[in-house]
């Protein structure tokens, strides 16, 4: 049995933070803001497999008014969030995701992304696609506001 899951987020720009994507940091004036380390990528893969799987979302399994998640890796979390999986039966197939951000310039970090979130799923590199566009300097991701990532996930039942 094979089932989809979508998963999408959003946090805000700031200075004073690192900017992580995909469990990569990434040099920029500016980093995203969250109760952990705000990885918009990697929040919106494991929404999407937890959705596949129907195991509700990230913010049920890692809530961000828990102490223990405050400054955490959102690896750590992938990690988990692949361990949930597991724990129900279920193996990840593949990862599409799209990240939104005018700026800063992310194709370069497109294949390190890929490299970091493959490993953590226990998938080959392969089944991980990760894209970047801007928004042609509309909306909050236009105007560096934020930045916003989507994903959809393949899993299937053993």
């Amino acid at each position: 049995m094979y089932r989809i899951g979508f998963g999408t987020d959003v946090h805000r720009l700031v200075e004073g933070r690192k900017l992580i994507i995909g469990g990569v940091e990434i040099a920029h004036e500016k980093g995203l803001l969250g109760h952990s380390d705000a990885d918009v990528l990697i929040h919106a893969v494991c929404d999407a497999l937890l959705g596949a799987a129907a195991l509700r979302d990230i913010g049920f399994h890692f809530p961000d008014t828990g102490a223990e998640y405050a400054g955490i890796d959102s690896k750590i979390l992938l990690r988990r969030t692949t361990d949930l999986l597991h724990a129900e039966g279920y193996d990840i197939v593949n990862i599409d995701a799209t990240i939104s951000a005018q700026r800063p310039k992310l194709s370069p970090h497109i294949d390190a992304m890929r490299n970091t979130l493959a490993p953590l799923m226990n998938v080959e590199t392969n089944c991980v696609s990760v894209k970047a566009t801007t928004t042609e300097h509309l909306g909050f991701e236009g105007r560096e506001e934020g930045i916003s990532a989507q994903a959809v996930a393949l899993i299937k039942k053993r």
